[in-house]
């Protein structure tokens, strides 16, 4: 009984469909697929996105994060909401393309080499469908490595400037910023916390006022936010 039992077992394994799960994905995998994920963004309310969308939707892209703000924001949450898709079909084996109309709707000079830093290390391609950097462009490629280098440079030249226009201000005895809040010191470290892409509310936080009725509390982000926009704003040699 127990052989005829064995038998049976056999002849049931070799009508057994046998299907492969999805292994893992492994260093020198080559990607699955390729994904276009689209990004679009207009300064003020009045601004049209269409001739955004249309080109966008034109070179095949499906999947579109579109918002007006303005390119002063210190926070984009649509393009935030672009990259972390990006990030996550990456992670699962996926070639990723950001696809953007042009490279000013990604902000100023050092907000694209700052985000061009992020795409390069999630491995995330970039392709500008106009303008002076128009073309697809590898994470690998020269356009991010110069875009690197500009936001180091930028953010050196940003420091020392800075830190000079400190010791013109205290030896005049002018309050930066505009508030009474606020002083040189506390600007320093504002800048400092915003290259280490702080929030306006986490900077707030760890900044304190040392003068005043407000003596030993935190500014409000809306101060800090005023203090920072008040300095990019001055002419470099006033600084």
């Amino acid at each position: 009984m127990q052989a005829f039992t064995c038998i049976c077992q056999r002849a049931a394994l070799r009508h057994l469909s046998w299907i492969e799960l999805p292994r893992p994905l492994t260093a020198g995998t080559e990607p699955a697929g390729h994904a276009r994920v689209g990004y679009a963004r207009a300064s003020t309310k009045r601004q049209s996105l269409d001739t955004q969308l249309d080109a966008l939707t034109a070179a095949g892209v499906t999947r579109v994060f579109a918002e007006k703000i303005s390119t002063r924001a210190t926070r984009r949450p649509e393009l935030d909401a672009a990259v972390a898709l990006c990030r996550e079909l990456r992670a699962s084996g996926v070639a990723v393309t950001l696809v953007v109309h042009e490279h000013k709707r990604l902000g100023r000079a050092l907000d694209l080499a700052t985000l061009a830093e992020q795409l390069k290390a999630s491995e995330i391609g970039l392709q500008f469908l106009t303008g002076e950097l128009q073309g697809s462009h590898d994470p690998a490629g020269v356009v991010f490595t110069v875009l690197a280098a500009l936001s180091g440079m930028e953010r050196e030249y940003i420091r020392d400037r800075t830190l000079e226009g400190h010791e013109s201000a205290r030896s005049r005895g002018k309050t930066i910023g505009g508030a009474n809040v606020t002083d040189p010191d506390m600007l320093t470290m504002a800048i400092h916390l915003r290259d280490q892409q702080l929030s306006l509310r986490d900077i707030a936080t760890r900044l304190v006022i040392t003068t005043g009725t407000k003596k030993g509390r935190h500014p409000s982000p809306a101060t800090v936010m005023r203090m920072l926009r008040d300095h990019d704003e001055q002419p470099p040699q006033t600084r």
